[in-house]
């Protein structure tokens, strides 16, 4: 994949995310196969009469199966369809046949951003700001790197 296949229209950029090709899904959805396969769920509702962290499975396996749901096969512009499923920001930039924010006026007030703050904060305009700059391919080496996981 290209610099601008992994860049979002919303500035993101996909190749930072944990998402993306996630083998952490791959391997609690392998997780969740096997214990359903042993039935692993009636071993530990006996376990749980001697070891009291088994009393947690059935939250364990849902927090699995959370995980499985993460993975992410492509990026949006390759096609895929956004960080939550439909996305405003992607359909607003195809709407006005935008390769990406970066090149509406409006994109550093424009609230479709508002729903990445909790987790973004101001790096997807910051970003934006970049690609304006460096231009798509060759932006990405000059962005901050927000995620916990990258730092």
């Amino acid at each position: 994949m290209t610099e601008r296949d992994l860049t979002a229209y919303c500035g993101l950029y996909c190749g930072d995310c944990m998402r993306l090709k996630n083998t952490a899904s791959e391997l609690a959805g392998e997780i969740l196969e096997e214990f359903k396969r042993t039935r692993f769920s009636e071993y530990a509702s006996v376990k749980k009469l001697q070891f009291a962290e088994y009393e947690h499975y059935e939250s364990m396996v849902s927090l699995l199966a959370r995980i499985v749901q993460l993975r992410c096969e492509t990026p949006c512009r390759l096609g895929g369809n956004g960080c939550v499923g439909a996305c405003p920001i992607i359909e607003c930039a195809k709407g006005k046949s935008f390769e990406g924010c970066w090149e509406c006026s409006e994109y550093k007030t424009c609230e479709r951003f508002d729903s990445l703050k909790p987790f973004c904060g101001d790096t997807p305009v910051r970003n934006l700001g970049k690609i304006k700059e460096f231009g798509i391919e060759a932006w990405a080496k000059h962005r901050g790197k927000f995620y916990p996981w990258l730092k």
